[in-house]
């Protein structure tokens, strides 16, 4: 079977500054894959590239054995390709439900009723809050809230940047059992995170990007092994 995901050679950057310099990463259907690395390593840009939101420069996006190199980020989405952005980005002065309906408006808007029901069974904090306004949660339910939203839209891989990021510890626990199940139930995840030991726990596979580009991949054991990936690289 084809990977789900394929980034080949992949070079982009912001005006003259190029930031990535030949990023090679696959997803398979089903693997929840951890993007690790430190601030400024390049993770925003390779997310923002994957997005549609900045254009490559040079290399491919093969989504599903489907080129989508250069297309409008609209269309990115409407293939399935989702991501959660860093700092959840949720609208505060629209409830619960509007910002979940939100998620649907170009993917899966037919269907908001069946996926209401499965965001409020993974997350039942927000069902009972659907009619709160979202700037007056607490971060990690706007994390929850954030999440949610990109389920609306039936991903077929979801991409979460930075989920942990300001969650007290107990709730950085949550958040990742959480993760881990959403890819238990069939769903392609990747992870992009700074919180290397919980990421490496629940990812079936990991790269580490520095300075735009990739020093390591391989499985979650193999990192670990290695001390000098460990201590170069990781910090650990």
């Amino acid at each position: 079977m084809a990977d789900l995901l394929s980034i080949e050679k992949l070079r982009t950057g912001y005006g003259a500054v190029e930031v990535l310099r030949g990023v090679d990463i696959r997803i398979e259907h089903g693997e929840l894959v951890a993007l690790l690395g430190s601030n400024g390593a390049g993770k925003s840009t390779l997310n923002a590239a994957l997005s549609g939101l900045i254009p490559f420069w040079d290399g491919k996006l093969l989504f599903d054995s489907k080129d989508l190199t250069g297309i409008h980020y609209q269309q990115i989405v409407q293939a399935g390709l989702i991501q959660v952005p860093e700092g959840r980005k949720v609208f505060p002065n629209l409830t619960v439900l509007e910002n979940l309906e939100l998620g649907a408006y170009t993917r899966a808007r037919g269907r908001i009723s069946e996926n209401l029901t499965r965001v409020f069974d993974t997350f039942p904090r927000l069902r009972e809050r659907i009619t709160q306004l979202a700037g007056t949660m607490s971060g990690g339910e706007q994390q929850m809230l954030a999440i949610g939203r990109g389920l609306m839209a039936e991903p077929r891989l979801l991409i979460l940047d930075e989920p942990s990021l300001g969650l007290s510890p107990l709730l950085v626990e949550e958040m990742f059992t959480l993760i881990a199940k959403l890819c238990t139930d069939g769903l392609s995840i990747l992870l992009v995170e700074q919180n290397v030991g919980q990421s490496l726990e629940i990812a079936n596979r990991a790269y580490v990007l520095e300075n735009g580009t990739i020093r390591f991949t391989g499985t979650c054991a193999e990192l670990l092994s290695s001390d000098t990936l460990r201590k170069s690289y990781l910090g650990v």
